[in-house]
């Protein structure tokens, strides 16, 4: 198990629950982001601009930035002509999220940002698992030099590329959490059930800081898949970070059904349903994220929640839930043997 000796464990110890950020994408288009732009390039060229973002999450009261670096491997840079300069942009995405944490009146902890490589592993890919791990750590480096306190591994797909980037974080000395994306029939796009997501890595160095669940669907499609994320280990330190309500395309925009009494809500759904880490991902704003922090600092114990108290309280869910969808393979199977 990870000691208590790393930042985000020992905020843990002390809080109880800690408050995650909101969403970056959504916040820096809102800034003038161009669809299509790198977000990580803006580390260099709108610095005040991420300063901005940083520094509004920890005015709302999140206790955990995440780096503006979600795309900062060579994969994801090479779109933009950039991947020559993986080390330089992760490093300078660590450096102003640690500048906003350091100056805080209080403990923030800096998550180093690692989204996937936008490849496919192989055999249904050509990306090697070893590349993967090498892709990874080269990232992470850039992300260490820069000041983070914690690998922040997440919206995965693939428990290969789940693995791949433990392993890089425990080569370049981080600890580190990862999330998976529950956004098909209540699964990752790769298949892989929440029940499961503890497993996947905990033989990779001192296992993971804490497991979980961000962006996906909806906010109470998420609270379906915390349900049984926390079911299968209610001793796990688990990470819920959803979007914010529903999205919805309005035109050739997306908008986010979620309000702030809404991500409040949810914020105590998913702390009655034993998430530890609680932020928000697309589409959560710092008006959100203050009607998130009031809510958790209020905070009244309550019951487990259902899935039908979710969606009562909520809205409906938009997908089955893995134990659903897991019942009609099962069914379609029996049929065919049959």
């Amino acid at each position: 198990m990870a000691t208590a000796t790393n930042p985000l464990s020992a905020l843990l110890a002390e809080k109880g629950v800690l408050l995650a950020d909101g969403a970056t994408g959504t916040n820096l288009f809102a800034m003038g982001l161009e669809a299509g732009e790198a977000p990580e390039l803006w580390n260099e060229s709108q610095p005040g601009k991420i300063v901005k973002l940083h520094q509004d999450f920890v005015d709302a009261g999140a206790d955990i930035i995440l780096t503006n670096s979600f795309g900062g491997t060579r994969h994801r840079l090479k779109l933009h002509k950039a991947e020559d300069r993986v080390f330089e942009l992760n490093k300078k995405a660590a450096e102003i999220a640690r500048s906003v944490a350091d100056k805080a009146q209080r403990k923030v902890i800096v998550g180093g940002s690692v989204g996937p490589t936008g490849e496919l592993l192989q055999p249904l890919g050509a990306l090697t698992y070893d590349d993967a791990v090498a892709a990874f750590a080269e990232q992470m480096e850039g992300l260490k030099a820069g000041g983070i306190d914690v690998a922040w591994i997440e919206t995965m797909s693939s428990p290969e590329e789940i693995r791949a980037a433990a392993e890089a974080a425990v080569k370049v000395g981080l600890p580190y959490i990862y999330t998976g994306s529950f956004d098909t029939a209540g699964r990752t796009m790769m298949g892989l059930d929440p029940k499961d997501i503890h497993g996947v890595a905990k033989d990779i160095g001192g296992g993971p800081l804490a497991v979980g669940a961000n962006c996906g669907v909806g906010a109470s499609d998420i609270l379906a898949s915390l349900l049984d994320m926390t079911a299968a280990d209610p001793s796990a330190t688990v990470i819920v970070k959803g979007n914010c309500g529903i999205p919805e395309f309005r035109g050739s925009e997306i908008y986010y059904s979620g309000t702030p009494p809404l991500m409040a809500d949810y914020a105590t759904l998913a702390r009655d349903a034993g998430a530890k880490i609680i932020g928000g991902c697309c589409g959560t704003s710092c008006n959100h994220l203050a009607a998130m922090r009031a809510a958790l600092d209020s905070y009244t114990p309550g019951p487990r929640p259902t899935i039908e108290t979710i969606v009562e309280r909520i809205g409906p869910l938009r997908n089955k839930t893995a134990s659903q969808s897991g019942e009609q393979e099962g069914s379609r199977r029996n049929r065919r043997r049959g």
